[in-house]
């Protein structure tokens, strides 16, 4: 049984910690808009980074690497001239991420969309796009040259049925609320990799749908901090959450949790450095100011039984608490806001 489906049941409950996790991101997510009005040149400095990093790391997790010195001809040139088949399936990624990034909201989460992501990735192979045809399993090998095998995945011949099956839960899931949509994507990518539609490039198809159902869901961190950075800096923890939560999946007696957790942690991961790149722009004279005074606005008109300084420091990323005390004072000695109480219970509201 999908995942996805576990989610349907009424039995369902998310565990504590990935309800914090959850939590997080959904404050994350409040301030995203806040973090996206800084510098234009920086942000657009990040964004092309992240491209980069993106391209380089979900290839070299599989094991396909090029020359650093080719790397930002072979990204940033319209038309590059490649030297093998691992520069072609690195720019390939690149242009993927590329499509998402520009028309995100366009691309729907589809055979026909997922069969593209992979043509886009494995270049000119024989196979590249298509389903496979063949039966193959996940296998570890070791140095000695021993295996073992890792997942049994479904055979190929269920493979079409079992991902119009997985693209039928991810619609129902998010039309009928099974999950909050960070875990239903969590999920879809667990059940993607356990199916392993592909012969091969299975794990960048999930990263690229992983990025594009964040976008979906209204998570765009993934546009300036690289998701495959950061999978690749926890590539052990990757596969090791991947092998626990995938025993039994063709049961339904898994226990996809450990794999959640894991996307989670990535996402929240990424959001937290977004932050501190952000919190390093200088903003112009004044504008702190004026983003402590529009925090104060969204808060007053939001909740009329008022705010605290730390819900009004959230509200405010990149701001000192000493600025958010100041224009507290400078609003207060103004008549305009009343303060109740004393430390961090204090309540401020709106005077009048």
């Amino acid at each position: 049984m999908h995942t996805l489906r576990l989610f349907s049941s009424s039995r369902f409950e998310i565990p504590a910690t990935t309800a914090w996790y959850v939590s997080d991101l959904g404050e994350y997510r409040g301030k995203q808009e806040l973090y996206t009005r800084q510098s234009p040149q920086r942000l657009k400095a990040l964004r092309e980074h992240a491209l980069i990093e993106s391209a380089v790391s979900s290839n070299r997790i599989e094991g396909v690497e090029v020359e650093p010195a080719r790397v930002r001809a072979l990204l940033a040139s319209p038309q590059p001239l490649f030297r093998d088949r691992d520069e072609e399936e690195v720019r390939g990624y690149r242009d993927a991420l590329a499509w998402i990034h520009t028309d995100a909201a366009s691309i729907e989460i589809s055979d026909a969309n997922i069969q593209r992501f992979h043509a886009l990735t494995r270049g000119q192979i024989w196979d590249a796009g298509r389903y496979k045809e063949k039966d193959g399993d996940i296998i570890e090998r070791f140095a000695d040259g021993t295996e073992r095998v890792r997942f049994r995945t479904v055979p190929a011949a269920d493979t079409p049925a079992a991902m119009a099956k997985l693209l039928a839960d991810w619609q129902a899931c998010i039309e009928e609320r099974w999950a909050p949509p960070p875990i239903a994507l969590a999920a879809f990518n667990l059940d993607f990799l356990c199916i392993h539609p592909f012969r091969d490039g299975n794990g960048r198809v999930s990263r690229l749908l992983w990025l594009l159902q964040s976008y979906h869901a209204g998570y765009e961190v993934g546009r300036y901090i690289s998701f495959e950075r950061l999978i690749e800096q926890n590539k052990a923890r990757y596969y090791e959450t991947l092998e626990t939560s995938s025993q039994g999946w063709h049961e339904g007696r898994h226990d996809p949790w450990p794999y959640i957790n894991y996307v989670l942690s990535i996402l929240k991961l990424a959001y937290r450095e977004f932050e501190e790149r952000v919190g390093e722009i200088k903003a112009p004279r004044g504008a702190k100011r004026e983003q402590v005074l529009a925090g104060i606005s969204r808060l007053t008109d939001r909740a009329m039984s008022g705010f605290s300084i730390r819900e009004l420091e959230q509200a405010c990323p990149g701001v000192s608490r000493d600025m958010v005390r100041r224009v507290l004072r400078e609003e207060q000695s103004a008549g305009r806001l009343e303060c109740q109480g004393k430390g961090p219970a204090a309540v401020w509201r709106r005077k009048g």
